[in-house]
């Protein structure tokens, strides 16, 4: 490892000094980043690239001296696509320093992903697939060609490895040192020993920081404190949350060994043991991502800035048995029974995933943390990325998924990170099945009022933005037997499949009622200065559909970003003349809010009103539903598609019902005042016992409506994403005379051409009971050549088939990349997934009602043909 950076200030003038240029020289700054570690002087180095010099860099002690110079040095691509697209930035950027004659130590030694189970072996060929239609090398070797590329490890218990050549290492300290050097030849100054007090706000955004030697007065700032993030976000003058907390991170380094091999041996990574290992210089350094790792600074209030002094060192009690697995693996560690161990903090995120992008509370604040254990490997493409935001208004790779606001202000809760944390840390080598890996530590935080009796009913819960909602139900569960658990996972067919099964047949036979409380509820309403249709003219410029629909009914919309990627997928209920009811999925409460409250108009006269916790919302969902409803209501429910009322169920008054069920089948939702909740509920399943009823859960939910080809946020709908390449012509209207953020862009993509299209597939040729299922991110082959990826899949429970739903796109080398129904349904086309490394024939559709048709078509041929008897007596006679 490197040496700890020196001080870049050779003979460093005294702090007044540094005091008198911010008091007096330096008054403002366009960018002021706090943090100068890895992830700040990316930052700072490409915004110079951007042309902006203007650029003010602090640090609460010396340039690099919080973690990034422990990290291992590792840089691995072999990732999930949205990690390996950042990974891959980092490494054209520090390919391109090296080239530029700036050495940071890159050397490409490969890696091998070792397999000691049958699945790690599936989740790594999984991997694989998706890794190679980008151009990534990696492939499946048997444990005999693993020991030939490291000769050092043992290999007697593990099924193969994935072996990845162009993986590398890099010196994390000489990176920074260089992105420091030509960041400051740029015009970026910097000041250490400069802590900053507060980050001041006015209207809404960023304005100044003030620190301990003077004032700032600056257009952006930008958090990269590393695990000192979440408690600068609270010293903002609006505070603003970011939930990073930082775990003890172990990693040991030999002392004698000595290794004499010309070539550095590739880095290895032993999922099943957490541990990876990989050779620095002439010794080797092992590290661990514990299964169940230990907060730092548990009981201490604030971390301090010399951090060093304040954790464990003496850590050969806790680090044997770490150390007993690392010698099983590599058997000449042997020869150095007591290593030099380092006990060295890493900021880690409630969900495994970095923090990136500005924050909801304060406008032109921005943030980048939580890298999870590995500073070096993402903060070359995170840098770059964030820039581009702040200079352009996006970044050009797909980020949605690290964007902070994922999170509310619960998550930043100091107790609930340390829990959470103690499992986040080993998730990073942990199988992390589909839909079917939830956290232990840090739950039942936000629960519906139901949450109790679903308990007692056999559910079992999973979590969205904290909330626990059922994933379904074991109805074998008997009161006063232990509760039941999710099942260890699969990729295979779920465990629990046959509650999922009974739990269909409910909702297309009878009554299937499915707790969606956790969906993200605003109200759209007059501000203090009423004035005309404010309500009526905001949602319009905000909204795809045409949103002056008649009071009572309910309209599917999108909003959109200046590309017309989408920002939300909503329905809007039209409760009077200027007062909007608007429904968005569960992970969208923060973002949502904050992307409508930054369009709002600026004379205050429309405000928002989030009302997520008010309402428990149940999905009643059936045939029968109607007749159920009109029943416990004594009233005629029989309500046209997308409208509602507000009917008396019980003796609970003022429920909304509304007629949609996000499943693509008949029924309805309820949104009860949560008081009533309890009782509603209980009229339902008590007289909903005549007409069949029955407890259904999200999963079950979520397989339906990709049967039905309904596309939802997240997997479908990203920010990249348009409602014209997802299929749903019927939420946008063109021709509507407001005008809509992100009109333009629809205009313009209808006129060139689509470039992708979303597409329903129902896999052929494949056992559900034996073979692996597709789970999502699985690539799509047309006639052999890669077109796209699946989205999201599941089990058609109505087609009796295993489904998916996927982006495809004209082949590389095509001479038209715009793509066409024609294209797609071409006869002679014939697409495939690869699931693990075996393909399976896909047939492919575009209209979910004509795919079930075919499906049903195909089965009833099959009870009714009879094979045609040939006479031959006559023949044979002759």
């Amino acid at each position: 490892m490197a040496q700890v950076l020196k001080c870049l200030f050779s003979g460093r003038p005294p702090r007044r000094y540094f005091s008198s240029v911010i008091g007096n020289t330096t008054q403002t700054a366009r960018v002021v980043i706090a943090g100068a570690g890895l992830l700040g002087n990316s930052v700072a180095f490409h915004l110079t690239e951007h042309g902006w010099n203007n650029v003010i860099v602090l640090d609460q002690h010396k340039v690099g001296s919080g973690t990034s110079e422990f990290g291992s040095g590792t840089i691995g691509l072999f990732k999930p696509t949205p990690e390996k697209n950042i990974i891959l930035e980092s490494v054209k950027l520090y390919e391109r320093l090296e080239r530029a004659g700036h050495s940071v130590g890159l050397q490409k030694c490969g890696s091998l992903n070792l397999a000691q189970t049958h699945d790690r072996e599936i989740a790594l060929k999984r991997r694989i697939a998706y890794n190679v239609p980008s151009g990534l090398f990696c492939e499946f070797i048997d444990a005999e060609a693993t020991k030939k590329l490291h000769p050092l490890l043992n290999v007697d218990d593990i099924q193969g490895a994935v072996y990845v050549p162009d993986d590398c290492v890099a010196d994390p300290a000489l990176v920074l040192q260089v992105l420091v050097k030509l960041a400051k030849k740029q015009g970026v100054k910097y000041f250490e020993e400069c802590q900053v007090k507060f980050v001041n706000t006015k209207g809404g955004r960023v304005e100044s920081v003030e620190t301990d030697i003077g004032t700032i007065k600056c257009e952006y700032f930008i958090n990269c404190c590393g695990m000192w993030a979440r408690d600068l976000g609270l010293r903002c003058k609006r505070p603003v949350s970011i939930p990073a907390y930082p775990a003890q991170h172990f990693y040991a380094l030999t002392t004698n060994l000595q290794l004499t091999n010309e070539d550095l041996l590739p880095c290895v990574r032993d999922f099943d043991s957490n541990l990876y290992a990989r050779q620095l210089n002439d010794e080797m350094l092992v590290g661990w991502f514990e299964k169940e790792a230990k907060p730092a600074f548990e009981n201490i209030k604030d971390i301090p800035k010399k951090w060093k002094g304040h954790l464990q060192q003496n850590l050969s009690g806790h680090c044997s048995a770490l150390w007993e697995r690392a010698m099983d693996r590599i058997p000449l560690l042997r020869d150095n029974p007591d290593p030099m161990v380092t006990n060295s903090p890493d900021n880690f995120t409630p969900d495994g995933r970095l923090i990136f992008g500005e924050t909801a509370e304060v406008k032109n604040y921005y943030v980048a943390c939580g890298m999870n254990g590995n500073p070096l490997q993402g903060s070359g493409g995170v840098g770059k990325a964030l820039a581009e935001w702040v200079v352009s208004g996006s970044p050009s790779i797909e980020m949605l998924p690290f964007n902070v606001q994922r999170f509310l202000s619960l998550h930043n809760n100091r107790q609930y990170l340390q829990q959470r944390i103690r499992e986040v840390v080993g998730r990073q080598y942990a199988i992390l099945y589909p839909n079917q890996s939830e956290y232990k530590f840090s739950r039942k935080l936000r629960c519906s009022p139901l949450y109790s009796v679903l308990e007692s009913r056999g559910a079992v819960f999973g979590t969205k933005m904290a909330y626990e909602r059922a994933l379904y139900f074991d109805t074998d569960f008997k009161r006063g037997a232990p509760l039941p658990t999710l099942p260890n996972g699969s990729f295979y067919k779920p465990k629990f499949f046959n509650f999922m099964q009974k739990e269909y047949y409910a909702c297309a036979q009878h009554v299937g009622i499915i707790d969606i409380s956790s969906f993200s509820k605003i109200e759209i309403m007059p501000g203090v200065r009423r004035q005309g249709n404010s309500v009526l003219d905001y949602l319009q410029k905000m909204c795809t559909n045409d949103i002056n629909i008649e009071i009572g009914h309910i309209v599917h919309t999108g909003m959109l970003n200046e590309r017309g990627g989408y920002e939300n997928d909503c329905m809007l209920i039209r409760q009077s003349s200027d007062h909007y009811f608007m429904i968005s999925p569960s992970s969208q409460q923060t973002r949502i809010y904050e992307w409508m409250s930054r369009n709002l108009p600026q004379d205050a006269t429309v405000k928002l009103n989030d009302v997520t916790s008010m309402y428990t919302v149940l999905n009643v969902v059936g045939p029968k539903s109607t007749q159920l409803m009109s029943e416990l209501s004594n009233s005629n429910v029989k309500l046209q598609p997308f409208t509602y009322r507000k009917l008396n169920i019980g003796y609970a008054s003022d429920v909304m019902i509304m007629s949609f069920t996000h499943t693509g089948m008949p029924g309805y939702c309820l949104y009860i005042p949560s008081e009533y909740a309890l009782h509603v509920y209980d009229r339902l399943m008590t007289v909903g016992r005549d007409y069949g009823v029955r407890d259904v859960g999200t999963l079950t939910q979520r397989f339906l409506r990709i049967d039905k080809f309904i596309p939802f946020w997240g997997d479908e709908l990203t920010s990249m994403t348009t409602p014209l390449e997802a299929g749903v012509f019927y939420s946008v209207r063109l021709d509507k005379k407001e005008n809509f953020i992100g009109r333009e862009a629809l205009e313009k993509q209808k006129k060139d051409g689509l470039k992708k299209r979303l597409v329903l597939f129902h896999l052929e040729d494949i056992d559900p009971d034996k073979d692996v299922w597709p789970w999502g991110g699985e690539p799509i082959y047309r006639n052999g050549k890669y077109c796209g990826n699946v989205t999201s899949a599941g089990y058609g429970f109505a087609s009796e088939r295993l489904v998916c739903l996927g982006y495809i796109s004209r082949p590389s080398g095509d001479e038209s990349n715009v793509i066409s129904t024609e294209f797609i349904m071409d006869k002679n086309a014939i697409y495939n997934i690869d699931l693990a490394g075996r393909l399976f024939r896909l047939t492919q559709h575009i209209h979910p009602k004509a795919a079930l048709a075919k499906v049903i078509a195909e089965r009833e041929l099959a009870k009714t043909y009879r094979p045609t008897v040939l006479k031959f007596k006559k023949q044979f006679e002759a």
